[in-house]
């Protein structure tokens, strides 16, 4: 415990009866200077004092609280599973015990079946507590929307009119589809090979609609423990409608939605068990609202038919690889902040690559550049596109994946 500072010494003054009255005048302004001084001290040490009152308030007030929480009686977490005239049945979190407690007054004058409340002892309804979210679905709602758009997408005119058909226009104009008397696609299902751009289309409309955009990937829903997948769908589905209007995005989806077997054992179970739920999400008995589904994935065999029919994703997208006039756009937008010399010729380089990807023709085009920094060169030629083709293929040939060139 610190101690209280001392006090300052207090001036005295001797006056000699044999002094002049000058002297005796100087004598007394400089008593007075020592009183100021000594004042303006006291003064300080009051100011700290009062700072030092104010922090062990504080501190007090805590404590009280702290020491009022320990002596009360402990809560336990339970769910309101039913409210009757005659009670409300409660079950406890962790025993599952179900009990008929009495209406508490004014805690429970807004309770509905399904809440959670805060029961003691006596499982008497303390408060009612906010709803549980997991926090691992809160993570996945993006609050900053990627700076991707349809122009960032080359060859893919035919699936961005589909994309924006199904997802954009039920958002921004429902009513057309109440004047035509039809229900808005409920979601769609990007299919084909690795690179081809359905991610980059999820991000295009996360960036173009104001909606909330909630990005997941099939792996996060695998979970080790039983059922805990399943809830963490059910919360995802959950804070998409308190969003609404809302665009949920499942990346990689064969994850969970794979092909169902006899398979016994625990891990699979478990993964059929978050499909099921995902199943009774997209098309359960309640209206799912103002919310789109956006899936993607490069193992469209694997796909259970379950989740392919109508109601879940009423359209299938295919997003093949780009046809030669695909590939020049392609180039064109990634080559578009580039200094390219004035003999690149961005569709001969699309005629020599058949077979690749949009993600692909972005390599080529980052290694072009490589060579031409390589060289000490700020402009980037027809001959360093030659030798970055030439790169990506020896690279192809050793990964074992065969691509066809032309």
């Amino acid at each position: 415990m610190s101690r209280s500072p001392s006090l300052p010494e207090r001036p005295h003054l001797d006056l000699d009866p044999d002094m002049s009255p000058e002297e005796r005048l100087e004598a007394l302004r400089d008593h007075f200077e020592e009183i100021v001084a000594v004042n303006q001290k006291l003064e300080e040490q009051l100011e700290v004092a009062h700072d030092r009152r104010e922090t062990l308030t504080d501190e007090v007030d805590s404590l009280e609280r702290e020491n009022r929480t320990l002596k009360s009686s402990s809560l336990y977490v339970a769910t309101a599973e039913e409210v009757t005239d005659d009670g409300i049945i409660i079950k406890q979190h962790g025993n599952n015990q179900e009990v008929l407690t009495e209406n508490a007054s004014a805690v429970t004058e807004e309770l509905e079946a399904g809440d959670r409340v805060a029961i003691d002892d006596s499982f008497g309804i303390q408060a009612v507590l906010d709803a549980e979210t997991d926090a691992r679905a809160q993570a996945m709602q993006i609050d900053r929307s990627p700076g991707v758009t349809y122009d960032d997408i080359g060859g893919l005119s035919e699936q961005i009119t589909e994309v924006v058909e199904t997802v954009e226009d039920p958002l921004s104009d429902p009513a057309q589809f109440d004047a035509v008397g039809i229900d808005p696609p409920s979601g769609i299902l990007l299919h084909g090979p690795p690179g081809t751009g359905k991610t980059m289309l999820a991000k295009a409309v996360a960036n173009e609609t104001d909606a909330t955009f909630i990005r997941m990937a099939g792996s996060e829903l695998v979970q080790k423990f039983i059922g805990e997948g399943a809830k963490l769908v059910r919360d995802l589905f959950e804070l998409a409608s308190e969003h609404e209007p809302a665009v949920i995005f499942i990346d990689e989806i064969d994850a969970i939605a794979s092909k169902r077997t006899e398979s016994k054992t625990s891990g699979d179970a478990e993964v059929q068990r978050t499909m099921m739920q995902l199943l009774s999400e997209m098309d359960g008995f309640e209206d799912r609202g103002n919310i789109r589904i956006i899936a993607a994935t490069n193992r469209f065999d694997m796909l259970d038919r379950a989740i392919l029919r109508p109601g879940r994703f009423d359209r299938l997208i295919e997003v093949p690889e780009p046809n030669i006039e695909g590939r020049t756009r392609i180039l064109e937008i990634h080559t578009d902040e580039m200094n390219l010399s004035d003999d690149v010729e961005l569709a001969g380089i699309a005629e020599e690559t058949d077979g690749f990807t949009g993600a692909e023709l972005a390599s080529l085009a980052t290694e072009a550049g490589m060579f031409s920094i390589r060289d000490s060169r700020t402009a980037v030629t027809m001959a360093d596109f030659e030798d970055a083709l030439e790169k990506v293929r020896e690279e192809d040939d050793t990964s074992g994946t065969p691509i066809a060139f032309a």
